[in-house]
């Protein structure tokens, strides 16, 4: 049921998107304050003292190369991992770069998911932002509801596929670590990213404040 919580999260944005559409942008920016805190807690509990045990920093360099993996993705994503999404919404031809960059970063988020409680509710939340600023870039690009049904399908697809590709393939076993060490690098950089973003303009936001401490708080705690 684990491997199904990123599914449902991206389904559920996708459903926010047409129902509150412009109105629930303020809480948007409150849920990926809040995913980026749980997110960066649930990093810091769960992946980064397994991969740090007994002294193996031999580790530290995929760790490395998953924030600049991340760094590259976004690239071509635009952005939308952080709630962003600069691309030209007049344009009607279906941005391949960015949704390829979207899935592979999904895919990859998927693969270390097994028995990890707090990472994937962490993932799973950060999916509805995702979904939502996607779904609504796809209807104001005048997508098909039918094709942005299919292509949101695909995408909510990949963290399952990802966590089912790394726990069937027994060639990947040696390599679970490596693997949760670049996870962990992409993941820091978003959620560091996205409580960095949280203070726009440097402005004190009493609400966001509040929000990432729960979310910092129940990454710790699940």
């Amino acid at each position: 049921m684990n491997i199904l919580l990123p599914f449902l999260a991206v389904l559920l944005g996708f459903a926010a998107a047409l129902l509150l559409k412009s109105q629930s942008k303020e809480r948007m920016k409150l849920l990926l304050a809040f995913s980026g805190a749980f997110l960066l807690s649930a990093v810091a509990s769960e992946f980064l003292p397994e991969i740090y045990e007994g002294g193996r920093n031999r580790y530290g360099a995929y760790l490395m190369g998953g924030v600049f993996l991340q760094i590259i993705l976004e690239f071509f994503s635009k952005g939308a991992e952080h709630g962003h999404l600069h691309i030209d919404k007049a344009a009607h031809t279906f941005p391949y770069l960015l949704f390829g960059s979207l899935c592979l970063h999904a895919f990859l988020e998927g693969m270390p998911l097994q028995g990890e409680t707090s990472m994937t509710y962490g993932i799973a939340v950060h999916k509805i932002p995702i979904a939502f600023i996607f779904t609504s870039f796809l209807l104001s690009s005048h997508f098909s509801k039918f094709k942005t049904v299919l292509i949101i399908l695909f995408f909510a697809a990949m963290s399952p596929l990802g966590s089912l590709v790394a726990g069937n393939l027994e060639i990947l076993e040696d390599f679970m670590l490596p693997i949760k060490a670049i996870v962990a690098g992409i993941v820091l950089h978003v959620s560091t990213t996205l409580i960095l973003e949280a203070s726009e303009a440097h402005k004190f936001n009493f609400a966001k404040i509040v929000v990432m401490v729960i979310g910092g708080v129940l990454g710790f705690l699940l």
